[in-house]
């Protein structure tokens, strides 16, 4: 393991980043950017990307923690430093697979907000509940509130039918508080993975500045190429003594590994923050992103659509409209919608005429993973037996840099899976999922 100094490896909240010594890739003259020139966004990025540690830095930064930004960018740009209420609404540790517990976790936010600012509690239904916290709150301390919501849509990911509909319900009356009581918030931030569809025309969420392809903050999560080499030039060097690589030689193959992603088609590429720290702390080129962030809500929706996977164009490279990259993931049958979002799918470039992007994996980590491990989850146990030998050809594709040769076969691969109808046919498989 690497001793030289402190990585960041799952350390989610930033005062303990800065207090605990971490090293700290310093994002915060965009906090200050979004903060200053605006009032409530929305951003989606794939799992392991740092939301829950830019959420934390909100956190810190709104209740005028100064001391925790000294020698960083903010330090020079902020002159006030002065705090707001501020409501933190993390659904992280919950298990919503069980039933009720959206209700339990809605809840004890609630009751802890209530306790803190000594509201009573007047009503059971949460969006009357947050709506009197509010005011109270305003009442009170005369000051505006900050509303930061980490992992928004992780009810509605794991759930289905009926009970999602009902989450979905009551979030749409709970975040609707932030149009109809805009007034009384300084700031709103939610972050999440997947884009669910929580407005009518009338209610919910519509008017939050959504900023997940927006060039200005594609590099708010993740780390750049320039940052990387400005930051962990000592973590750098050892990698590659480790591995007999010259430092050019490194950064190359960190490139290859677990660089590549792209929120915008001008946007500049960032690496997958965790992977990289997992790299630099165990000094091997692991698969750290692909085994930890693949839900299993992506292999049931992949599973639920491999007649749609079957359509994948034979070819290196994916074009698809607009649409499909920002449709709420429930509206749209796609996969492709899905596995950009998530983070298994980039975008290379865009065509302004036709309104069409072009994707294509981010990296070598995320490219093997999907084709090797990914595909035959999603779609037979079996594949990866049957198919060894062809695997093994199509990675050696790859290091031919033949990708078109790759996207062939797996073409062949997923045509020649049988196709069955029936509500229970595309469920298959569930049950062997790890």
């Amino acid at each position: 393991m690497n001793a030289l100094r402190k990585l960041p490896i799952g350390i989610q909240s930033f005062e303990e980043l800065r207090t605990e010594g971490y090293l700290y890739v310093d994002k915060t003259a965009l906090v200050y950017k979004l903060a200053t020139e605006g009032s409530q966004y929305f951003l989606l990025r794939p799992r392991r990307f740092g939301k829950s540690l830019l959420t934390t830095t909100f956190r810190a930064y709104f209740e005028g923690k100064k001391d925790l930004f000294k020698g960083l960018a903010i330090e020079n740009l902020e002159t006030e430093w002065e705090s707001y209420p501020v409501l933190y609404l993390d659904f992280a540790g919950y298990n919503f697979k069980r039933p009720g517990m959206f209700d339990v976790a809605m809840d004890e936010h609630l009751r802890m907000w209530e306790k803190a600012f000594d509201v009573a509690k007047e009503s059971d239904f949460p969006e009357f509940r947050f709506r009197n916290i509010i005011r109270s709150i305003q009442e009170k301390t005369g000051k505006q509130i900050v509303l930061l919501v980490d992992e928004y849509d992780k009810p509605l990911l794991e759930t289905e039918g009926e009970e999602r509909e009902q989450i979905r319900s009551t979030l749409m009356g709970f975040y609707g508080n932030l149009k109809s009581m805009g007034e009384y918030f300084r700031f709103a931030w939610l972050t999440g993975t997947m884009r669910f569809s929580l407005a009518t025309p009338f209610s919910g969420i519509n008017h939050l500045n959504v900023i997940s392809m927006d060039e200005a903050y594609t590099t708010l999560c993740g780390i750049t190429q320039a940052e990387m080499k400005r930051n962990f030039g000592p973590e750098i060097d050892t990698l590659a003594a480790a591995h007999r690589l010259t430092r050019e030689e490194c950064l190359e193959k960190l490139c290859k590994t677990y660089d590549g992603y792209r929120f915008h088609p001008n946007g500049e590429r960032v690496y997958n923050p965790f992977s990289l720290m997992k790299a630099f702390g165990e000094e091997r080129f692991g698969a750290y992103w692909f085994e930890s962030a693949t839900s299993s809500s992506l292999i049931t929706a992949l599973q639920k659509n491999v007649d749609k996977l079957r359509e994948l164009p034979a070819q290196d490279k994916i074009t698809v409209s607009a649409a499909t990259l920002t449709s709420a993931y429930e509206d749209n049958n796609n996969p492709l919608t899905y596995l950009f979002q998530a983070g298994y799918l980039t975008i290379i470039r865009y065509d302004s005429e036709y309104l069409e992007y072009t994707l294509d994996y981010p990296n070598d980590e995320v490219r093997y993973g999907f084709l090797n491990v990914l595909i035959p989850y999603v779609t037979d146990t079996a594949f990866a037996d049957r198919d060894a030998l062809e695997i093994t050809r199509m990675s050696r594709d790859f290091e031919d840099g033949n990708t078109a040769s790759v996207m062939a076969r797996l073409q062949s691969h997923l045509a020649k899976l049988p196709y069955q109808e029936g509500p229970d046919a595309a469920m298959e498989g569930v049950d062997r999922l790890p």
